[in-house]
């Protein structure tokens, strides 16, 4: 039925048909507006195990959550852990491939290498390194370049810094310094611990290493060799055999500096270096702009902001040694 309104003829359909397509649009948009967003998924590729992991996870965790990501909640963290056998880790790679992470994140060489292997397209973080540029895993520090960027630990340029320290906790003219030489990070490491070797007056004795079996053998040699102390390098070879080179150590009374707080917490003498959890908690930043969309060869590689120097008391008693009340007042941490 039409009807008649001041001579003009109005018919209801128009209206209807406005009404339906109005009901439409908001139907769409509601459901468009309820429709849930993909949740992140994160790689986390480590070389060593989960337990020995557990602290610098923790803080990587600790650093999603200052941005408001919370694992199970609004974010997912496939752990990937290869337990010391580098092997295993192109296969774990391809694991996180397939799961389609949005990023992977790393520390150390061998795992950033076989990521980096793998695929040129996700987003690598690498949150701990020696020598990124070094090792070929960024073009510049600048601008990283590729789908690689993160943070060094600078462990190069503290070899300097911790034999000083070494020769303030005691008198030394001869240290030996622990190396694997067909390490990528061993010539560089070298370098910059003789020429701080030379301004301080004090006689190095590099001692290789490459296997386990060598260990004993290089500390005979260091024994033979008359060293007052020792330095150990860093790299994951170091963190796998950690027990054996502080049992050696201990067992020679040679008092050792090392490279990282790991060492010291599992009974070392001291370490001094980045503070590694602040490196892993600020990883999460990384990972925070690639999810919000910055590409990885526009985000510099970052250097540390926090170091620690820590002391083992218990270590110290156990080789005869007494730790100057000064060089306690410097330490960041006194382990009892």
């Amino acid at each position: 039925m039409r009807k008649k309104i001041i001579g003009l003829t109005l018919s209801p359909l128009p209206f209807a048909l406005s009404s339906v397509g109005t009901m439409l649009f908001a139907f769409c948009s509601s459901a468009v507006a309820q429709q849930p967003q993909k949740v992140p998924r994160i790689g986390f590729l480590s070389l060593n195990s989960r337990s020995s992991t557990a602290t610098n996870a923790d803080a990587f965790r600790q650093g999603l959550r200052d941005f408001g990501y919370v694992e199970g909640r609004n974010i997912v963290i496939e752990w990937r852990y290869a337990d010391g056998k580098s092997d295993r880790l192109p296969s774990l790679v391809s694991e996180l491939i397939l799961l389609e992470v949005n990023v992977i994140v790393t520390s150390a060489t061998a795992p950033a290498h076989a990521a980096k292997q793998a695929t040129s397209t996700i987003p690598i973080v690498i949150a701990n390194h020696n020598d990124p540029v070094g090792a070929g895993l960024v073009a510049s520090l600048a601008r990283p370049g590729g789908n690689a960027t993160g943070l060094s630990n600078m462990q190069i340029e503290l070899g300097g810094k911790r034999l000083e320290l070494l020769k303030e906790v005691k008198r030394v003219s001869r240290v030996a310094v622990l190396q694997i030489p067909s390490a990528p990070a061993t010539p560089p490491q070298m370098k910059e611990i003789e020429a701080a070797a030379s301004s301080l007056g004090v006689r190095l004795q590099p001692v290789g290493w490459e296997t386990a079996k060598d260990l004993k053998t290089a500390f005979s040699t260091m024994i033979k060799g008359r060293a007052d102390a020792l330095i150990t390098f860093s790299g994951p070879r170091f963190g796998l055999y950690r027990t054996q080179i502080i049992d050696l150590s201990t067992k020679n009374r040679l008092p050792a500096m090392y490279p990282d707080v790991v060492y010291v917490e599992s009974g070392g003498l001291m370490s001094y270096g980045a503070k590694t959890t602040d490196l892993f908690r600020r990883a999460a930043v990384y990972v925070d702009k690639i999810l919000k969309g910055t590409k990885p060869a526009d985000l510099p590689v970052e250097r540390p902001i926090k170091f620690e120097f820590i002391v083992n008391l218990k270590a110290a008693k156990e080789i005869g040694l007494t730790i100057p009340p000064n060089v306690l007042a410097r330490a960041d941490r006194v382990i009892k």
